[in-house]
């Protein structure tokens, strides 16, 4: 029997119900335990206001490191760039469509939003690019999960918003999906549209189940888009886009974005290469080269 951790929304359990799957193809039993992690508990309150830092793991890992469950299935971006020693990502499987998504009822892109239009994000990386490319709009404080947003925007509360392209198409909830933006337009968050299963480190039979399900190519990518981030000092609520893909068999291109909060300035770098560490590192070290670390100066790191 294999015991997965998952979060109880209703992403976080498509994406358990996902690897369960996989693993019953492979002749396991699976069970899967819903727990409750601090960012599910203040769905009212503000990212910038609790801090992020293992905001929708913490929880899970300590079932993880009690025995509880025997591995967890995060969205990647959710993971702090270091995992606590005990623990190990035992396999990333391949990444969907990493980018963020304009959703709108009534309007086909984000440049035919009139001025003063209301967008709803809780992401202050999406919100800081978007700024930049888009001050005239009103930008929303905009919390809760999928469904929750989808009904305030049906509801008329703001003309659109901006989620990520993987959670939509994973839930099959594309309907009013107008735009996807280019990583060059706004870069997404270090390891969206990917999943991690967490495992205890130096567990043999969890290392051997799941090692079916890693995919080279996403590791790769995801693992640059974490070294960057780390170089940087950001957690996931910091406004840094960091976002890593394979040009052909040998090379790797990473691009990164750094945007002041409130969108006065974007600094933007690009390598491209054939190892994960020294790419993370080049874009970092070139887009605090160009004053990266200023635009965010004041905000929590983690």
């Amino acid at each position: 029997m294999i015991r997965i951790g998952s979060r109880g929304s209703q992403l976080a359990l498509w994406q358990a119900h996902h690897v369960a799957a996989l693993l019953r193809s492979e002749g396991h039993s699976v069970e899967i335990e819903v727990i409750k992690t601090t960012g599910d508990r203040l769905q009212e309150v503000t990212f910038a206001q609790v801090g992020t830092k293992g905001m929708f793991t913490l929880e899970i890992e300590e079932a993880l490191d009690a025995g509880r469950v025997d591995l967890a299935v995060h969205s990647l971006k959710d993971l702090p760039t270091q995992l606590p020693a005990q623990f190990t990502l035992g396999a990333i499987p391949p990444r969907v469509d990493p980018r963020d998504v304009v959703v709108s009822r009534d309007f086909a892109s984000l440049e035919e939003l009139p001025a003063g239009a209301r967008l709803g994000t809780s992401s202050l990386r999406r919100r800081s690019q978007l700024r930049n490319l888009r001050p005239d709009l009103e930008y929303v404080e905009f919390r809760g999960n999928v469904d929750t947003r989808l009904r305030k925007l049906g509801e008329g509360q703001v003309e659109a918003i901006i989620l990520a392209a993987a959670g939509l198409d994973r839930l099959e909830k594309t309907e009013w999906i107008r735009q996807r933006l280019e990583p060059e337009i706004v870069c997404p968050s270090a390891g969206q549209g990917a999943l991690a299963i967490e495992i205890r480190a130096g567990d043999k039979r969890m290392t051997d189940a799941v090692a079916f399900l890693d995919d080279a190519v996403t590791r790769f990518a995801v693992t640059a888009e974490r070294i960057a981030l780390d170089a940087l000092g950001g957690g996931c609520q910091v406004p840094i886009g960091v976002h890593c893909r394979k040009l052909n068999d040998r090379e790797y291109e990473i691009l990164g974005a750094v945007a002041h909060p409130d969108g006065s300035r974007v600094v933007r770098s690009r390598a491209v290469g054939g190892d994960a560490e020294d790419l993370g590192h080049a874009v970092a070290a070139d887009l605090l080269q160009q004053g990266a670390s200023e635009l965010f100066e004041g905000i929590g790191t983690h």
